[in-house]
């Protein structure tokens, strides 16, 4: 998620901590995995590096365009999610990863959107435009999976009562009368400045895109796209992003005890692909002050080592098992 006016101004978050993990130099292949409005991929390309930029939203590739014809031909945009980066870039193939988690305040400042609880507009909050909408589930889903959605993906104290004035309300079709409808039912405390309905849209938003198994398909095609030495940089903006993050690089590293739950004791024995991660870094005081949707930005960045990728070692423990 990266920071701006509304329109084309774009203010990428940790712009420095990012280009200084991602140590770039001329002539090497950046991936830009969540191109937005194109503030890493820019910075990069300034410093003399080639790049592929991925987004899922088709408005954000149209955007860019005159960009592309700026830096033409070291500037190519893909219209998928970054968990394709593997596929449309193949194995060890990149130098660099970036990735800037959730949305742009390009997206965020646009009601047709969906996005926003400030300013009323279509309940659609799909990034690429298409599959199932915001309202499509909250006016199709049971309670229960309402109520889950909400507690898991938005930490939401109040997800039970939320769900069910949402079902005894629906059908629902913009973003207001949603909105007005969680802050009759959470009341705000009067020692913060934090809207009702923040948690329950951001956890609508992450069910609608799937933004928490896209990262962790991201991570995976990540690791397999980038060389020995190569280096991964991921901003997360809320503490589920950011322990899947942190919970990967540690496996990744060896910093885990083997057999974790996402690899078996087998594969997860074997030699780390990434180097012990750097500690996070979090934006400096002059950035929030300058900048406050940067506030709860992190910085996670690691080497990935010459051992091969723990997807590809997987697949070749399957072959030889059959």
């Amino acid at each position: 998620m990266s920071a701006g006016a509304a329109g084309l101004d774009h203010v990428p978050v940790m712009l420095e901590e990012v280009m200084a993990a991602l140590s770039l130099r001329p002539g090497v292949r950046v991936v830009d995995g969540t191109f937005g409005g194109g503030g890493y991929a820019r910075a990069a390309l300034m410093a003399g590096a080639d790049v592929e930029g991925f987004d899922r939203d088709p408005r954000a590739i149209v955007r860019a365009a005159p960009m592309v014809a700026e830096f033409a031909p070291r500037l190519r945009l893909f219209n998928r999610t970054f968990a394709h980066m593997a596929d449309e870039l193949g194995a060890a193939s990149a130098d660099a990863v970036a990735l800037d988690l959730g949305f742009s305040s390009i997206q965020m400042d646009d009601p047709a959107y969906g996005l926003s609880f400030q300013a009323d507009g279509p309940l659609d909050m799909r990034l690429s435009g298409s599959g199932e909408s915001a309202a499509d589930f909250l006016n199709t889903a049971p309670e229960g999976e309402i109520a889950d959605v909400l507690f898991h993906y938005g930490e939401e104290p109040a997800a039970r009562r939320i769900a069910r004035a949402i079902v005894a309300d629906r059908p629902f079709e913009t973003t207001g009368p949603l909105a007005a409808l969680i802050r009759r039912v959470v009341k705000a405390p009067k020692d913060t400045k934090r809207d009702p309905a923040t948690r329950s849209f951001q956890a609508i938003r992450i069910r609608v895109n799937d933004e928490l198994g896209e990262l962790e398909r991201g991570l995976e095609a990540a690791e397999a796209v980038l060389k020995p030495g190569g280096r991964l940089a991921v901003v997360s903006f809320h503490s589920l992003e950011d322990r899947i993050v942190k919970r990967f690089l540690a496996e990744r590293s060896g910093s885990l005890p083997a057999g974790s739950r996402h690899m078996p004791a087998s594969v997860a024995a074997d030699a780390p692909s990434f180097e012990r991660p750097a500690k996070a870094e979090r934006p400096s005081d002059a950035e929030v002050s300058a900048n406050p949707r940067a506030r709860s930005a992190t910085l996670r960045w690691a080497r990935r080592t010459a051992a091969p990728a723990w997807g590809q070692r997987v697949r070749a423990n399957e072959k030889k098992g059959r």
